[in-house]
């Protein structure tokens, strides 16, 4: 078996009046973390939550927060972000190319899991230095859409990047988001992405529960078929 199937349903389709009961339901329907977007509106041109949510959340539940940093100065926000009980860091390769070491160093120092992004137009080699430092990054989330607002349609050319990644680190976490759902998950799947990020696939359905056991399994299927 290779690396574990994670789905993270991304909490910016889900009713935010009802945020921590809206978290509790996608840990019954079998989620393994809790996807949460961070934009700051100069980034990307919406503007969604802060550390104040992440810490209002974090009292009501004990789920990885996977928090997703499209913002412009993420070194601003390690401190609050660590501070409000995030779990999961990953900020985008785009506006870390000055930085990035300090910045997954003082990630880690704070007790968080760094990750990277890259938007669409980015070329995957812009991530492989932070996979490869010494003080590495842990997960890699390839964008299937462009970063800022969900409900976008999947890129199916993405995967090229997920292939080339999965080749170069069979153990790496890759995450993917955007347009991910039953339709495009076999897709995603067969590429190597192991962390899934879905939205309205999710929390529009009748039944999330059976989503989230359908993408899982497709995942840990296809990671059994490479290790055959």
């Amino acid at each position: 078996m290779g690396v574990e199937a994670k789905i993270a349903p991304s909490m910016l389709s889900s009713d935010f009046a009802n945020l921590a009961a809206e978290a509790e339901r996608m840990l019954q329907c079998g989620a393994d973390w809790l996807h949460m977007d961070i934009m700051d509106g100069h980034f990307v041109p919406n503007l969604t939550i802060g550390a104040p949510v992440i810490e209002s959340l974090r009292k009501h539940t004990e789920a990885y927060l996977d928090c997703h940093l499209m913002v412009t100065n993420p070194l601003d926000y390690v401190e609050p972000l660590a501070k409000a009980g995030a779990s999961g860091f990953t900020f985008h390769v785009e506006v870390s190319k000055d930085n990035w070491r300090e910045l997954i160093q003082s990630i880690k120092a704070k007790g968080m899991r760094p990750g990277v992004s890259l938007k669409p137009g980015t070329p995957i080699e812009e991530v492989y230095p932070m996979v490869e430092d010494k003080n590495a990054v842990e997960m890699v989330l390839v964008m299937t859409v462009e970063p800022g607002f969900g409900g976008q349609k999947f890129m199916p050319e993405m995967m090229d990047k997920v292939r080339a990644l999965r080749k170069k680190y069979p153990s790496l976490d890759i995450e993917v988001d955007g347009g991910l759902g039953p339709s495009t998950i076999e897709m995603a799947a067969s590429a190597g992405a192991n962390c899934i990020v879905a939205g309205s696939s999710v929390f529009g359905a009748a039944e999330p529960a059976e989503v989230i056991s359908l993408l899982k399994k497709t995942v840990n299927e296809a990671q059994q078929n490479k290790g055959d």
